[in-house]
């Protein structure tokens, strides 16, 4: 055995510096650039956000009429991409449609080797724009219905929804998408982050980075999470069952999705937003028996161990209400998080160095073939 000490999932480990985001421990407030996320939830949209995260600023009126209109430039798939997706199995999970359209546009793109900060900026843009695109399109294959263009007439969130459904819902699921989006954008050296800056450090290519980064989301320990909230509200099913249901669980340690977090010790600081804008989708749907039987686990979760929500918990069902399939979750979840990959991309690259870390080895000793 080594007497190095292990931190078994780089737990507590500093490995680099940066400027993106940050928890701050004296409000428990997670801040994007030095802005709180509940403030840009209040004041500003997602858009503004995608801005920010990656210049470092909140965006001026000139600006943000800019960059949304460079962003709309961007929409669209190529038919190659198109018919890739048309290619997969209908049970394909979203997930792994979203990873495989992602490549296919880093095949598409011909500066494979310029991460040049411009260069970036516009793969970025590009992302950005395409991403939403090819969720929609894998849903669409997904039930057999056909592909739904792009309409430049609309905003960011508003235009997600036509590719998806045909059509544009109420302002007030438009506003607890958007809310959704800039809690998710951004987050530290989480797991998906740091994948990403993994695969930037070795020289390689953003869509590379990004790529790794959807198949390091998938996992159900990280962002495939919010999927697993929502399976779990359904099997509890009415509000009279879920104290029984939590109960059971925790008295057979079963492992209860949404809650707990590595980097927040008092509750998640999304939580409360996300909490909010998923009580007024369960006014606005219909659906306030989700809210009911999402108050009661977490009740009964904060008295038997007193471990709090995290962000998937209030997101998982306010998505469900919208209008989503459960497996369309963390491919939004993506949607949003590229503002805060391509960041920490761009971030990376300006002052890189190969992310190589040790192992201690406890295999048996050196021996001889005979």
């Amino acid at each position: 055995m080594s007497d190095q000490i292990i931190h078994k999932g780089l737990a507590g480990v500093v490995v680099d510096e940066s400027a993106v985001s940050k928890v701050m421990p004296e409000t428990n407030s997670l801040t994007y650039r030095g802005y709180a996320v509940e403030d840009l939830c209040d004041h500003k949209s997602f858009m503004d956000v995608a801005y920010l995260l990656v210049y470092g600023e909140l965006p001026t009126p000139e600006q943000f009429e800019a960059f949304t209109n460079l962003e709309k430039a961007h929409r669209g798939l190529k038919d190659q991409v198109l018919n890739c997706l048309a290619s997969l199995p209908p049970a394909c999970h979203p997930m792994d449609a979203l990873r495989t359209g992602v490549s296919i546009l880093g095949c598409l793109d011909e500066r494979i080797w310029d991460s040049s900060p411009e260069t970036n900026m516009d793969k970025y843009m590009s992302l950005l724009a395409k991403i939403p695109c090819i969720i929609a399109a894998a849903y669409r294959n997904s039930i057999g219905k056909s592909y739904i263009p792009e309409d430049n007439t609309l905003g960011f969130c508003e235009n997600f929804f036509h590719m998806c459904f045909g059509k544009v819902p109420a302002e007030e699921v438009i506003k607890a998408f958007d809310v959704s989006l800039i809690l998710y954008a951004e987050h530290g050296f989480n797991a998906s982050t740091f994948t990403t800056r993994v695969i930037t450090s070795s020289g390689s290519d953003m869509h590379s980075a990004v790529t790794g980064g959807i198949g390091a989301l998938k996992g159900p320990l990280h962002g495939g999470a919010n999927e697993q909230v929502m399976h779990m509200l359904k099997e509890v099913g009415e509000a009279e069952h879920a104290e029984s249901w939590m109960m059971e669980a925790l008295e057979q340690k079963k492992k209860v999705m949404g809650f707990g977090h590595r980097v927040y010790k008092n509750g998640d600081s999304r939580v409360p937003t996300m909490k909010k804008y998923a009580s007024k989708m369960a006014e606005f749907t219909g659906g306030k028996k989700w809210i009911e039987i999402s108050d009661i686990l977490e009740g009964v979760m904060m008295r038997e161990k007193g471990i709090h929500p995290n962000l998937d918990y209030p997101a998982g069902p306010a998505y469900y209400m919208m209008g989503f399939e459960i497996e369309m979750f963390t491919p939004i979840f993506v949607m949003s998080r590229i503002s805060g990959w391509a960041a920490h991309i761009m971030e990376q690259n300006a002052d890189n160095k190969l992310i190589r870390p040790l192992s201690a080895y406890n295999g048996v000793g050196q021996r001889e073939v005979k």
